[in-house]
């Protein structure tokens, strides 16, 4: 059974990456509460296997169930490409469920005028294919040229973002030949939308740059409208917790949310029967 229109979103990722996404629903949905996890004790998924992964990503659903929420979001490439499905097939009948992947590429599928679309995301996220087969599902004319990125991540959970450091691996990377010819870029990782800006003074106007937050509220919005699970009004604060309370999550948090939230250290992996919030 379905939580009710007063039940929270949940909102989940491996760090930082996922606060981008949840700055956007905070602000395109001011009326609904959220509760956030930062699984920081396992950062970056990027580089670990698709069976752990699954592992972490269903502990925190789980987490977000017992914590009441009507929906989760997924933010976040890694998890969405590869525990998304079985997400759904064994909590689709308590909580829906939205990944990042599929409203970006039903986004991008919409452009008119466009055949060539680089994506650059985390090595498990571009060696999933995951971007090129649902964007030639949709449009068989698209051209899809997907570059790793690996080093991105940490260096932006590290803080180092519009930074001179961040600045010369991201030209070393755009520079690639993969993606000479671009039209489109996708930034496939939800901590990447913390550099878009530097990727725009990159490209300087020549290539058109997205992230998962310009497609994910239309998605959040048709499932709240379809089920009619929209919140009248903000119940509560906030929550935002994290498996690992590190200085780097704690500073960026505050650039993004003004210093106006309080984190809570959730260990999940501690104790599996039983959590306390220190």
């Amino acid at each position: 059974m379905k939580a009710n229109a007063s039940s929270p979103i949940g909102i989940f990722d491996s760090g930082i990456g996922g606060l981008t996404v949840a700055e956007r629903i905070i602000k395109d949905f001011p009326t609904e509460d959220i509760i956030y996890f930062g699984d920081t004790a396992h950062l970056p998924y990027g580089d670990k296997s698709e069976e752990l992964i699954r592992h972490y990503s269903r502990r925190i659903s789980e987490f977000l169930i017992e914590e009441g929420c009507k929906l989760i979001i997924i933010a976040c490439n890694t998890a969405s490409s590869v525990a998304y499905e079985e997400l759904c097939k064994d909590f689709g009948d308590k909580v829906f469920f939205v990944n990042v992947v599929d409203p970006a590429a039903r986004g991008i599928s919409k452009m008119q005028g466009v055949t060539d679309i680089g994506i650059i995301g985390t090595q498990r996220t571009i060696s999933s294919n995951i971007y090129a087969e649902k964007l030639k599902q949709l449009r068989p004319d698209f051209r899809v040229h997907s570059l790793a990125t690996p080093l991105l991540a940490p260096m932006i959970e590290a803080g180092f973002f519009n930074h001179q450091i961040s600045e010369a691996v991201i030209e070393t990377y755009l520079s690639d030949e993969k993606l000479h010819i671009i039209q489109t870029l996708m930034l496939a990782c939800t901590h990447y939308p913390l550099i878009k800006e530097q990727i725009d003074d990159f490209y300087k106007g020549r290539v058109s740059v997205f992230d998962s937050t310009d497609f994910i509220s239309e998605e959040v919005g048709t499932i709240l409208d379809k089920h009619r699970l929209h919140s009248e009004k903000k119940l509560r604060k906030d929550h935002f917790y994290v498996s690992d309370l590190t200085e780097s999550f704690e500073k960026t948090t505050r650039l993004f949310f003004k210093g106006e939230i309080e984190l809570k250290h959730c260990p999940l992996w501690e104790n599996q029967k039983s959590y306390s919030y220190e």
